[in-house]
């Protein structure tokens, strides 16, 4: 029997359980929509912008943990999805991208929208810096084969995002079923690679000899949804978890284990105590730059004399930014479970560390009282400390909130309590401004029932605000709070800090502030916009819209201040050399 490959890859999608496609038209991939749209099964997500989709599939593959699906038009399509493409593979996340291409036949002519200006048909290379694999489909009959090893590989090892790359008139070949039902007759789930008995008794040991080991968790806890394995190993062991901005909810912040945040958003204690472990177990971290403080070992991590033990899926990482003095590779759920089992077996009656629950404990409680007047400031515009408190204060434990760059990520990494693991949704290594509102439509879409916000600056609002198109067509009910500081704040702070002034980084007209009304702008698109007017209504505001359940935008006014830093950053050393200036205000 044979059948279109464009109605076989519908089929395909839904015998894989796929729910949900994210992407925007295009003339070679229309043959795509037009069997989607008879799909009972699949939802297309429908865009305004390539780079909306990438982020919304990124956040919903962060909320499954299953690989997105996107599909996007050949050239100026796929270039303005590769920022989202490339964000979800600098944080590992799942995503198969399906992306049109110009005709085999037209190869080499210059045809319309190709991209061709040192290579004939070779727009899939642009992706092959980022994605885990890129093929182009030259042949019809080995479609279905790539379409599964796409799959595959996205959610196998360290997750990422794969290209398959699609010349138009392949979707509109026909081809024998039997090819692709051969594909659906394989296995989903594989078995993952586990610890040995004989290496998980030899950390165990090395943590229970140790006089001051820790944790250190990175996302990979998150991707491996290791959360419970890792909270019941600590609490065995008594072993204190400190986080990267990755890692940020692997472990509840009221658990009385949690350190929090390290490097240049950490607090002095949480450094310290990193810095005088003798031991440190890393798990799904890749030690990056803001983490560790530059990796400067007189700020987070010294090893030497410290030493450290690393687990992690991709063996590259075992010992990329410091020596491990032994290191596996694994999956992290499975590993976790395997160092727990040992544990228990070699310590039945576990650790106990009261004097140091207790210090940290006092840590915490100081923390938050010297941010509680920020914390319960009446100022307008609005203290960021106020924002995240109210915010906290207004939301279930198990919300979902999607970050961007700036106070809303920095800050509430440093000082939001989560509750619930694998709640926070951010760009980690690419740090993309944008990401947050396209996002937190995908976190939506995957997980209907939980309240889900868009924490963003207004100047990543302003890079995706078409992200409200896509929520009023298909009544994505996000609540979007906009930390409004009429400026690019961080950058803002960091210019006015190294070099005397803002150029470039706030938002004026003839030298006076300005700002979009982003309440009127949501009213255009036919969500409800809300312009805070003092500190007073923003709680408020923020449980009035979760009782709604539909789309909201609250636009509210925030100083622009920097968020605390203990850490250390050494690009500082290259705009002022042994000054150790950080950031400056700019509302003073």
């Amino acid at each position: 029997m044979e059948d279109l490959i464009a109605n076989q890859l519908v089929k395909y999608l839904e015998a894989r359980g796929v729910e949900h496609v994210f992407g925007l038209c295009g003339h070679t991939n229309i043959a795509v929509l037009a069997a989607l749209g008879k799909s009972q099964k699949i939802k297309f997500v429908n865009t305004r912008h390539e780079q909306i989709a990438a982020h919304a599939a990124d956040g919903y593959a962060r909320a499954t943990r299953k690989a997105s699906v996107l599909l996007t038009h050949l050239s100026p399509g796929l270039t303005n999805a590769a920022t989202g493409v490339a964000n979800a593979s600098l944080d590992s996340i799942p995503m198969v991208v399906i992306a049109g291409d110009v005709p085999t036949h037209y190869f080499g002519k210059n045809p319309h929208q190709e991209v061709n200006l040192h290579a004939d048909a070779s727009q899939l290379e642009i992706y092959r810096p980022f994605v885990k694999r890129a093929w182009r489909v030259d042949s019809a009959h080995l479609f279905p084969e790539i379409l599964e090893k796409a799959f595959i590989l996205a959610e196998s090892g360290r997750p990422g995002p794969v290209l398959i790359d699609v010349p138009m008139d392949i979707f509109s070949k026909k081809i024998d079923t039997a090819l692709f039902e051969r594909m659906l007759a394989n296995q989903r789930q594989v078995a993952k690679p586990s610890l040995d008995e004989a290496t998980a008794e030899r950390m165990v040991k090395t943590l229970l000899e140790a006089r001051t080991p820790l944790l250190y968790v990175g996302g990979g806890i998150m991707l491996a949804d290791a959360m419970t394995e890792l909270r019941e190993f600590a609490e065995h062991l008594s072993l204190p978890v400190a986080h990267t901005l990755m890692g940020k909810g692997a472990l509840a912040d009221d658990h009385p284990l949690i350190l929090g945040m390290t490097g240049f958003w950490g607090t002095k204690f949480i450094n310290d105590k990193c810095k005088g472990a003798d031991w440190i177990l890393g798990l799904g971290t890749r030690f990056s730059e803001a983490d560790c403080s530059s990796w400067e070992p007189e700020y987070t991590f010294n090893f030497p004399p410290t030493q450290l033990m690393q687990i992690d899926i991709d063996p590259s990482e075992i010992g990329r930014n410091y020596p491990v003095a032994f290191g596996a590779v694994a999956d992290l759920k499975s590993a976790l479970g395997t160092l727990l089992r040992v544990a228990r077996r070699i310590a039945p009656n576990g650790v106990k560390r009261p004097e140091l629950l207790a210090e940290m404990a006092a840590n915490r409680a100081d923390f938050v009282a010297g941010r509680r007047e920020n914390m319960e400031s009446a100022a307008w515009p609005m203290n960021p400390e106020r924002i995240l408190a109210d915010l906290r204060q207004a939301l279930p434990r198990n919300s979902i909130i999607c970050t961007d760059v700036g106070w809303n990520k920095n800050g509430l990494a440093q000082q939001y309590p989560v509750y619930e693991p694998g709640t926070i949704f951010t760009p980690g290594g690419f740090a993309t401004m944008g990401f947050g509102s396209p996002a937190a439509l995908g976190a939506k879409l995957a997980m209907p029932d939980r309240v889900v916000v868009a924490l963003v600056g207004d100047g990543g609002f302003g890079q995706n605000p078409a992200a409200l198109a896509t929520a009023f067509v298909d009544d994505i009910a996000v609540i979007w709070v906009i930390m409004n500081n009429h400026a690019f704040g961080t950058i803002a702070g960091l210019e006015l800090a190294h070099f005397g002034t803002t150029f470039g980084t706030v938002f004026e007209k003839d030298g006076e502030s300005c700002s979009p009304d982003f309440a009127a702008i949501a009213r255009a698109y036919g969500i409800e916009g809300i312009h805070i007017e003092s500190a007073a209504e923003l709680r408020p505001a923020i449980e009035a819209a979760i009782q709604k359940k539909r789309p909201v935008v609250i636009d509210v006014h925030m100083k622009n201040v920097p968020t605390p830093t203990a850490g250390h950053w050494n690009i500082m050393d290259i705009y002022s050399p042994g000054t150790k200036v950080h950031h400056l205000a700019t509302d003073r």
